[in-house]
């Protein structure tokens, strides 16, 4: 079958299933025949090295910039991406046109019951410094190395004891039928942007694919994260830095995001939530970083960029 659209994809187990998911979406939204888009496997920087943290080699930028090569180079016509790994400030050329309907937001802790029934000292692995902070912050007692790898690998890790405990997101566990780990409530652990959602990229100008993709776009989905990524992009947030955000839409139709800013060992942290009518998810993203800056301690704010 020649396939109707090519779908750029990394090669973990992870992403192919959030990419198999997309195509299904868009074969069952057009009445296509199964098989009418076809993947296009790319192993990206991001997945082949993984001794480091994302930010000593490149930021998120690691997981894009290979599917953004075929995506502009014509070879493929969308690419699917965890929103959360796709970096707040994007080219001009491409476009998020679509958001599949968001999962579990919230974290899973793997290896123990929950944060407090971990032994004094223990040691936990994770790369990423938002949950190093929020850990830190309720257990400075811990130690926190660097864990980096596909599900599999991190799970791995904890059944052969190189690590007491690790966080994965409850929506990449949920999409590979996996159901160990214990979920963390967002009032302790709050998502970082873009978190348990699905995001299908294509060339801005690509008109035709555009139109094809507005039919399984989310628009809830669309409204949290756009309020989320608007905040990452005020604060300047980073790979390196400690940033969550959540946006939900509530029964009335507003916007309720709340976000938080941390210092890299937790100790310090600024907080605040903003509610925003439909049409003004980006404006409110924006304000609530500004106000956050504006309260936030030192020590938190020399880890931010803002715009």
């Amino acid at each position: 079958m020649t396939p109707r659209l090519l779908a750029g994809t990394r090669s973990s187990p992870l992403a192919l299933a959030q990419a198999r998911a997309t195509a299904a979406a868009l074969e069952a939204a057009h009445g296509w025949a199964p098989g009418s888009v076809q993947l296009h496997e790319v192993r990206t920087t991001g997945d082949k090295v993984q001794d480091r943290a994302l930010a000593e080699i490149g930021g998120k930028a690691l997981w894009t910039k290979e599917l953004d090569q075929f995506l502009l180079g014509g070879t493929t016509q969308l690419s699917v991406h965890s929103c959360k790994d796709v970096e707040s400030e994007r080219p001009d050329n491409l476009c998020i046109a679509a958001f599949l309907p968001r999962a579990d937001v919230r974290d899973r802790l793997i290896g123990a019951p929950s944060i407090d029934a971990l032994s004094q000292g223990a040691r936990v692995g994770t790369s990423s410094p938002r949950r190093t902070a929020q850990l830190l912050r309720r257990r400075p007692d811990l130690q926190v190395s660097i864990m980096r790898g596909n599900v599999a690998t991190r799970l791995n890790h904890i059944a052969s004891g190189n690590y007491e405990a690790t966080f994965l997101a409850a929506a990449g566990l949920d999409r590979l039928g996996i159901e160990e780990g214990n979920a963390i409530e967002i009032d302790t652990f709050l998502p970082a942007p873009g978190q348990a959602a699905i995001a299908i990229e294509c060339r801005t100008d690509d008109a035709e694919t555009r139109a094809l993709l507005k039919a399984i776009d989310d628009e809830p989905t669309r409204r949290a994260v756009t309020a989320e990524r608007a905040f990452c992009r005020g604060v300047g947030g980073s790979c390196h830095s400690p940033v969550a955000a959540l946006g939900l839409v509530e029964g009335d139709g507003s916007l309720w995001l709340r976000a938080e800013l941390l210092s890299t060992d937790g100790a310090a942290h600024v907080s605040g939530e903003v509610r925003a009518a439909q049409g003004e998810e980006e404006a409110a993203g924006l304000a609530l970083a500004a106000d956050l800056i504006g309260r936030a301690p030192p020590e938190v704010r020399l880890l931010f960029n803002p715009a």
